[in-house]
């Protein structure tokens, strides 16, 4: 089995390398390295987040760079500011044998005086934010003439957050460079573009097939309405009691909502999403990774770049948009060898949209129904349990009260005993699920070109078997006639998709989502269907309210002329 050493690398390297763990290098690595140490080569390497590319690239550059010459002579882009921070980490603890060797990592939202400062006084590896260092090279503070290598880290992420304007400004501005190396997890056509631009006759490496997905992921997915899709992940999370994840949301909107809903519920968790302050996003980020977050909720923009060991789970609060952003979202578990779970709630008309994804990262996605109350329980029971038996007693003065307890419990058996820790410990989720609805929806087929969806939650069957759908998704009405059609003047142009315009209209209203039935929402107008009964409440709650300056009107669809 290869070995860094069978490489090539330096024994300084080698012998941190050694230290840190790293014994056989991993797939990226073994075919990246013996190209890069030329120095001269252009280089497109593809492969998966988690599979080792700092390395892959971090040590070549440590071994390439002339420690006597106290200028810039490799620029690492990375797009955000915890993949910055990471990656000067990791070639810290590469470079433990290299004296004199300096690196800096120059990002935003934090004070550019002190970054200058450290620039000036000698580094030979800078690692950047194209925002910052654009920001540093017309200021003048950053001489980029004597850069030989150019990294391009994460290319693909770069070019879908806007950058690529920043890429090619940078790149014309190290006019001297001997080689650009370029790693991303996927090949969209933008990338491509830049490659055949800016590099010459690069050597291209794929690790595993090109926008495939990490084969140590368990791609999974739940069907349910989009009533109840809030329910359903509340259900996930309580049925994976060790979960340690990322719940991905579209918007910052339901980031917050959902994160605010959960924390009030009594989960350990927090949102990250763009309108958060950098002191307030490194505050949330360093509690996720010391674990006092159980869970972090994140927008795709505001994930970018994180690269947090051990995540156990990724969860889709919706599919992404766009396909290829699931393989950046599901690539944050399974990291480093380690087994993951990637997580899907969709409705049942998103299954075509599943599909695709399937097919892009060529692995089956498992179909799984939606634990019950009474499964969740049980989940939870034996985890406790299992916790319980594991805990730690060795350390404590525990025998000094071990007669007073005696004592304490003496007419009490054993039996009732675990019967009170058990009720102590579970009581809440006992009283919560006892009565839980079965969040499972059901497709059936009936006839040619037509299929009904039925929701088998406590109240919500009658309703959607009054609703037929045929293939292109196109409802028509039937039933009982007991929900009124309302028109509101907000739609998709103020920020909203079904989830969040939901949650919007039942924290104004004070109603249950079971008083809703279907919504229907366009660019500047939406419909909603009501229980006749709670209609007038919904009309007067809402028509006339303002939502950013703007008067919200609302009335019944059917009436206005």
């Amino acid at each position: 089995m290869m070995t860094f050493e069978g490489l090539g690398i330096d024994a300084r390297l080698i012998q941190a390398t050694d230290e840190l763990g790293y014994v056989n290098p991993t797939p990226i690595q073994e075919q990246a390295i013996p190209v890069l140490l030329s120095g001269t080569t252009d280089f497109v390497g593809l492969a998966q987040t988690g599979t080792g590319k700092t390395a892959a690239f971090g040590l070549p550059l440590l071994q390439l760079i002339t420690v006597e010459n106290k200028h810039p002579q490799a620029l690492i882009v990375c797009p955000t500011r915890e993949l910055c921070m990471q990656i000067v980490k990791e070639i810290e603890l590469f470079k433990k044998y290299i004296k004199g060797l300096h690196v800096v990592a120059v990002y935003g939202g934090t004070s550019i005086s002190m970054q200058i400062r450290d620039l000036k006084r000698g580094v030979q590896i800078v690692v950047a934010t194209p925002g910052r260092l654009i920001d540093l090279i017309e200021r003048k503070a950053i001489d980029l003439e004597q850069i030989k290598y150019v990294v391009l880290d994460e290319a693909d992420e770069m070019l879908n957050m806007g950058f690529r304007d920043d890429i090619e400004f940078i790149l014309k501005n190290t006019p001297k460079r001997e080689s650009t190396w370029l790693f991303s997890a996927t090949m969209p056509p933008e990338v491509r573009q830049v490659s055949k631009r800016y590099m010459n006759s690069p050597v291209e490496i794929t690790v595993g097939k090109a926008n495939t997905g990490n084969k140590n992921i368990d791609h999974q997915y739940y069907v349910c309405s989009s009533q109840h899709r809030y329910e359903t992940l509340k259900r996930i999370i309580d049925f994976n009691p060790g979960m340690y994840g990322i719940i991905f949301t579209r918007t910052k909107i339901d980031a917050q909502g959902i994160a605010e809903k959960l924390t009030r519920e009594g989960y350990d968790i927090d949102a990250l999403h763009g309108d958060l302050s950098q002191g307030q996003r490194d505050a949330v980020m360093g509690q996720f990774r010391d674990k006092t977050l159980q869970l972090l909720i994140a927008t795709d923009v505001a994930a970018r770049g994180i690269d947090v060991k051990e995540i156990t789970h990724v969860i889709n609060f919706e599919l992404p948009d766009d396909v290829e952003v699931y393989t950046h979202r599901s690539g944050r578990t399974g990291r480093a060898g380690s087994q993951g779970i990637s997580i899907s709630i969709v409705h049942s008309r998103e299954t075509f949209k599943l599909r695709q994804i399937e097919k892009m990262v060529q692995q089956p996605f498992h179909k799984l129904d939606i634990p019950s109350g009474k499964d969740v329980c049980r989940k939870q029971f034996f985890y406790f349990m299992d916790k319980l038996l594991q805990t730690d007693v060795s350390h404590g003065d525990y025998e000094t009260y071990m007669p007073m307890l005696e004592e304490k419990f003496a007419d009490v058996s054993k039996e009732e005993v675990l019967k009170r820790v058990v009720a102590t410990e579970f009581d809440r989720f006992l009283k919560y699920y006892e009565n839980a609805a079965d969040l499972n929806a059901r497709v059936e087929t009936r006839g040619r070109g037509t299929e009904r969806t039925f929701d088998r939650s406590n109240d919500r069957g009658d309703r959607d078997q009054g609703r037929t759908r045929d293939t292109r998704g196109r409802e028509f009405s039937g039933g009982d006639g007991n929900f009124a059609r309302l028109f509101v003047n907000l739609g998709t142009k103020d920020g909203f998709y079904k989830a969040s315009f939901l949650q919007f209209i039942l924290d104004m209203s004070d109603l249950k989502k079971e008083n809703l039935g279907r919504i229907d929402m366009k660019e500047m107008n939406s419909w909603i269907e009501i229980d006749k009964s709670v209609a007038d409440k919904m009309v007067s709650a809402v028509d006339g309210k303002t939502f950013k300056g703007r008067r919200i009107r609302m009335n019944d669809a059917n009436s206005r002329g």
